[in-house]
């Protein structure tokens, strides 16, 4: 795919799972990619990129610190001389974290709040002069907990929630300056999933079974393709949207 080529994509989170499966796709598509993440899994995946013959350059990056996410996208643009897209994807180590919203702890509401909003801002903050520039995309990722609560995790579904409010009014407020603003509901095979497979092998089956389409999504060539759909010049009339990219599993956003 060739999509991308001649832009620049920021993908944070992108050590591994979905963000890995982003990264991957956008340098498929051409894309120099800027991986970006707080932990050493950076480099490999820039690694992978390269060894592609695709471009890729790895930041250490933590989203909760907005120094942080501005010397991000200053790498990316004193390395390319621009920014065309950035792809929110962190979220808490702790988001699959079983809980019950009562006895969440202000610690762990602190730490999925700066990792999903507050980094969801900072990234916009950082971003916007670069995107303003070349008229590009900020996209979050959320999730259907996000959109119908979860009775498991319902401090990640309050922070996906909040995700789709604060793109919405994002891209009513940067529609004149020519950024598109959107939210991708992904369902793709993480590491987290994987190791939830491999305790209860037949969860993979049950899972299977409640997407029309028949199949967990490949974090790459499913997820990864999509975002790259919404990365491209194509898609710069759409705006304030939420994508499911799914399999059908979830047919109500």
């Amino acid at each position: 795919m060739t999509a991308l080529t001649g832009r620049t994509v920021l993908v944070t989170g992108a050590g591994a799972g979905i963000g890995r499966g982003i990264a991957l796709a956008c340098g498929a598509a051409g894309a120099h990619v800027i991986v970006t993440g707080r932990r050493a899994n950076v480099d490999d995946v820039a690694g992978e990129i390269r060894a592609r013959g695709q471009k890729a350059t790895a930041v250490r990056c933590d989203v909760a610190d907005l120094s942080s996410v501005r010397a991000a996208v200053a790498a990316a643009v004193d390395e390319t001389g621009g920014l065309h897209g950035v792809v929110h994807n962190a979220t808490s180590g702790r988001s699959s974290q079983p809980h019950a919203l009562a006895d969440v702890t202000a610690d762990e509401w602190r730490d999925h709040a700066s990792v999903s909003l507050r980094g969801a801002f900072n990234c916009a903050t950082a971003a916007f002069p670069a995107l303003s520039a070349s008229g590009g995309t900020l996209l979050v990722m959320t999730s259907p907990a996000g959109v119908e609560g979860s009775a498991t995790l319902p401090l990640y579904a309050a922070m996906k929630g909040g995700l789709r409010g604060f793109t919405k009014s994002l891209a009513r407020e940067w529609g004149p300056s020519r950024v598109t603003v959107n939210v991708v509901s992904p369902l793709g095979l993480s590491p987290a999933m994987e190791a939830a497979i491999e305790a209860d092998p037949p969860m993979a089956e049950r899972l299977a079974s409640r997407v029309p389409l028949g199949r967990v999504g490949d974090a790459e060539t499913d997820v990864g393709a999509g975002v790259v759909l919404l990365l491209g010049a194509e898609a710069s009339y759409i705006t304030g949207q939420t994508l499911g990219i799914d399999g059908g599993h979830f047919l109500s956003i």
